[in-house]
This record gives structure tokens, sequence and C-alpha cells, in this order.
């Protein structure tokens, strides 16, 4: 049985159970690809992380967008497809700083701020982080393999690699 490919795009999650899935989430600049695996039940889930935290009034429309509203939504939807949050493999990536400036002010720096207040999310719900690729001034894409749980990342210009 052949699988689909979910595209995950800004403020997007997706979450799969089908061995032939692969999640992807291309372009991640400042933004955060965070990926939920548990290889034992063949869960993954993928969200798209573009800003820190939801406004005062909420996430609204798309908690999907926020760090502080992305990372519960998405252990809630892979629990419901049958994971264990105690067996979840967590792996993210993208948090660039995509604009260089000769300013260093913390206002600029969204990528080092989406993955602060992402690993912050995670911290909360007693998630760790068991790899990442983040930082750094190139954008990247990310992709995952449900049948194996395996996430690969691609930076510009360089060869997939994986995490």
């Amino acid at each position: 049985m052949s699988g689909q490919r979910h595209m995950v795009r800004m403020a997007e999650q997706a979450y799969s159970k089908h061995e032939g899935d692969t999640l992807v989430s291309l372009g991640l600049g400042s933004c955060i690809g965070l990926a939920l695996i548990d290889s034992t039940a063949g869960v993954a889930g993928l969200a798209h992380i573009v800003l820190p935290k939801a406004p005062a009034s909420g996430g609204g429309s798309s908690p999907g967008k926020f760090a502080d509203t992305a990372v519960p939504l998405l252990l809630e939807r892979v629990v419901k497809l049958g994971a264990s949050q105690s067996r979840l493999r967590v792996v993210m990536c993208g948090g660039a700083a995509m604009f260089a400036s000769k300013s260093q002010s913390g206002v600029l720096q969204i990528g080092d701020r989406n993955a602060e207040a992402t690993i912050e999310a995670l911290d909360r719900l007693k998630l760790k982080v068991k790899a990442r690729d983040t930082g750094g001034s190139n954008g990247r894409s990310i992709e995952v393999s449900v049948k194996t749980g395996e996430v690969h990342v691609r930076g510009v210009g360089q060869a997939p690699r994986q995490l």
C-alpha cells in the first residue's frame, strides 16, 4: 500500500498512523518544524510553528500557528491516534535567523524565540527533545516517515541528513 505525502504549511499540522505516509514541511526559516513520533504505535505528527506565543485573546482559529498552543494540540492529536506520551520521540528543526541585521535585538531574533518557546511548551508537557537542528541562518525542510519514524532534515544547498 502506497502512502501519501502530507504537506504541512505555515500554522498547519498533520498526523498519521498510515505506515506509507510521509509528513513534510518545506522552507522552514525562522519557523519550527516539530515532529512527535511513536514508532511502536506507528504514529507521527508534524507541526509548522510560526510564532512563539498566541496573543492574550488566545490562538483563535489558528492554534497551530503559535508554539504555546501548537505543541499541546500536536500532542493531543497523536495520542488520539494511539501514540503513548511516554514513548514519543521529539524532533525539532528550524528557528533560523533569516534576516541579517546589525541589531541583535531580541525582537528581531524570531527564530531563537520560536525555538525557546517550543522547548518551553514541551517542558510544560514533560516532553524532551531527542534530536534537533535549529538556529543558524539557513532555511530547512523536514520529512517524517510514519513507517520507520525516521526524520530527515535538509538545509538549503545541503544533502538530507537523519536526525
